[in-house]
């Protein structure tokens, strides 16, 4: 129960700072106790791993993660790496509310990894982030959280799509004075303008 409790801890926190670290999540969250689930969950205290599988989902406040798989790692110095994965067409997808805010911070992608000591986020394939009416997407989008920098790419791994490819980066961002209930949404096939890292790592 002791290692139960302290894996669920160590989930919560990566879990949490992973959403925490591309926005401004509500502090709150971090007060509130966490609900996990899975079909199975291991604990290897040797290698500092625990592995959470089957359908997980993790709930604390308003955040909520689900993921097909989530494997925490602690290195000797106590920082956590944590790597979501998702199954099949299925996408690891996080939701949690904005800091003094009636909106959400909310992204998905195949697999979403997290390193507490560089701060950074990093989303693979079919990756998309959202902040209140602001939202990217691309196959690459990764967030250093210390530099508050994003780079957003649209091939695999930081790459650019081959030629001929349909993949594009494509950003939605709204006018730091737009009236965020009026904001229209672009048509079908628009193509929004991609605006520089700063714009999209500090949306209103």
């Amino acid at each position: 129960m002791k290692s139960l409790l302290r894996l669920a801890a160590i989930a919560a926190i990566a879990c949490v700072t992973l959403a925490a670290s591309v926005a401004r999540a509500e502090k709150a969250d971090r007060d509130k106790p966490i609900n996990l689930e899975a079909d199975r969950v291991s604990v290897d205290d040797v290698k500092r791993t625990q592995t959470f599988e089957g359908n997980v989902q993790l709930v604390k406040g308003t955040l909520i993660i689900r993921a097909e798989r989530i494997v925490i790692i602690q290195d000797d110095d106590g920082y956590q790496r944590g790597i979501a994965t998702g199954i099949g067409n299925a996408l690891v997808r996080f939701r949690q509310k904005r800091e003094g805010r009636d909106d959400y911070i909310e992204g998905e992608a195949e697999r979403i990894e997290h390193d507490t000591k560089g701060e950074k986020t990093e989303f693979f394939n079919r990756a998309w982030v959202k902040s209140g009416l602001d939202e990217v997407r691309g196959q690459f989008i990764s967030y250093d959280a210390r530099a508050e920098k994003y780079f957003v790419s649209s091939g695999p791994n930081g790459t650019r799509a081959q030629p001929g490819s349909n993949d594009r980066v494509r950003a939605v961002i709204q006018p730091k004075n737009k009236d965020a209930g009026a904001a229209p949404r672009p048509a079908s096939g628009d193509g929004p303008v991609l605006k520089g890292a700063q714009d999209i790592a500090n949306p209103r």
